[in-house]
């Protein structure tokens, strides 16, 4: 419906925006000096370092937690195969899939601290029945196996993550070397041996310098690895984000179990919806249609059939007829037409046909509406424009996503401002829509591309997703395309609803 071209002034049809092709973006001519700036100023991003934070915090707690789950899976699978401590090796195992667990759920902590990845945490093992059922169910339970596995790997990639720290550390003590030469002083004779050194993060290629002249050496070198630093943190913490994703998220069978729920929804949903539409064309305009048929078989009967000759079929034809007596005597004259009858029968059929005309169209609005024609920040506008509470808009979407998810955005807004209307008792209501990137506020989040809608208000608060609150219907709504929805919303307020859409269905 919102695809089919819409005619210019001139009446030569226009591509919508969806359909029209875009034509191939040209290379701009300053993108390469684009690049180097952003290189020079990778050091200086909150991105880099909290990186760099990360890999430094991260290396003792993987360190620490992968030598201890090391031993004690050594120590539990020693005994598993002996005879004698078989039992207690499996306990043993038992515990190190625990600790794994645990082991996971604090470096998922860090990383969404730092870095902003939020992976959600896998299921619980299944509980079992009986000792030995439980036990099993501990032993089969592949997110503690996986978690085991990270823990593992995690040993390689925190040294790895040590060693790119070292580029930020000798490139800071290299670029103050002029300083400390000066505030501490040093030896200045090389048979004193008291040289200052030049160090690298390479075994090879450290010297000394035994002048003030000669730290200035050390300055283009401590700004190389300084500039270098960035890149190296982020090769190791985009390996990390891999393994955090791969073995410590939910699983691929919690994802097609996901897969299936959303898919049921989107199933329960399209027939509500095709219900709802059959359930409005019966009742309403189905009614109006048959109550202006009706009308009009009405009016046709008062006005007679016609006979087929001079003014016949019109009405005043037939009202002269009606007048006239039957000279043989053998006819009776037609009675007299009831003019304000038919005023009145064509007065309700004129109003059956235009109300039944504006439900289909609000019907057709609510399938799709007409002001998403023109992209969701102007369909926003007007969604705010139309609030009886005050709305601050703030939208920032440089790229357009799929009808589907501007649609789902669009409902969310608008069902989330009604409730604000309805139920906060709010006076104030802030609405964000942006698009959020792998570059956005520099917090090194690879979200992929994610539209993000945030609905603030300042009522009283105390909303849920509990049972019978509205917002389940829009949790749901939101999962059919694999987003999600967050409410932080405490007694007394204020209340902010977050929903987060992929930005292609």
């Amino acid at each position: 419906m919102h695809d089919s071209p819409r005619p210019t002034p001139h009446g030569s049809p226009r591509p919508t925006t969806h359909d029209s092709p875009r034509p191939t973006p040209r290379p701009t001519p300053g993108a390469p000096l684009a690049r180097v700036a952003t290189a020079l100023r990778a050091p200086l991003t909150r991105r880099a370092w909290a990186e760099a934070a990360y890999c430094l915090l991260a290396f003792p707690l993987s360190l620490a937690g992968g030598v201890v789950l090391l031993v004690f899976l050594a120590l539990g699978a020693g005994l598993t195969v002996s005879l004698v401590g078989a039992v207690i090796g499996v306990l043993v195992l038992v515990g190190c899939l625990w600790l794994a667990r645990g082991l996971g759920g604090l470096h998922r902590g860090l990383a969404s601290g730092l870095l902003g990845e939020r992976v959600p945490g896998p299921v619980p093992p299944r509980p079992g029945s009986g000792l030995f059922g439980r036990v099993d169910a501990r032993l089969r339970d592949s997110a503690g196996w996986r978690a085991v596995w990270y823990v593992l790997a995690k040993l390689p990639v925190g040294a790895l993550g040590m060693y790119a720290v070292l580029f930020w550390g000798t490139g800071l003590i290299n670029l103050t070397a002029p300083l400390r030469w000066g505030v501490f002083g040093q030896q200045a004779s090389p048979a004193d041996g008291g040289g200052m050194p030049v160090v690298t993060p390479v075994p090879v290629g450290g010297f000394d310098v035994h002048t003030f002249a000669g730290t200035f050496v050390a300055v283009p070198l401590g700004l190389a690895l300084l500039l270098l630093a960035p890149w190296t943190t982020r090769l190791v913490v985009e390996a990390d984000r891999r393994l955090l994703r791969a073995l410590l998220g939910p699983g691929l069978a919690a994802r097609v179990r996901d897969l299936e729920e959303t898919r049921a929804l989107a199933v329960d949903d399209s027939v509500a919806l095709l219900r709802r539409v059959e359930r409005d064309l019966h009742d309403g305009a189905q009614v109006r249609l048959v109550a202006v048929a009706m009308s009009l078989d009405m009016i046709k009967e008062r006005l007679g059939e016609p006979d087929g000759g001079g003014r016949g079929g019109t009405g005043q034809g037939v009202q002269d007829r009606s007048d006239q007596a039957d000279p043989a005597g053998q006819g009776t004259a037609r009675p007299p037409i009831d003019l304000d009858r038919v005023r009145q029968l064509v007065d309700g059929a004129h109003r059956n046909a235009t109300e039944a005309l504006t439900e289909l169209r609000d019907l057709a609005r609510g399938i799709h509406p007409p002001v998403l024609d023109d992209g969701l920040p102007d369909a926003l506008a007007t969604l705010a424009a139309r609030s009886t509470v005050p709305v601050e808009l703030t939208t920032d979407i440089p790229r357009r996503p799929t009808p589907a998810i501007e649609t789902i955005a669009y409902f969310c807004a608008a069902e989330l401002l009604t409730n604000v209307i309805k139920h906060s008792g709010a006076s104030q209501v802030v609405i964000t829509a942006t698009q959020v990137t792998a570059d956005d506020g520099g917090s090194g989040a690879d979200t992929g591309g994610v539209l993000r809608l945030c609905v603030t208000d300042d009522g009283r608060g105390g909303a849920s997703l509990g049972a019978g609150s509205g917002l389940i219907g829009l949790t749901q709504r939101v999962r059919t395309v694999d987003g999600s929805l967050r409410v932080d919303s405490p007694e007394g307020g204020p209340t902010t609803v977050v929903v987060e859409l992929p930005p292609h269905a």
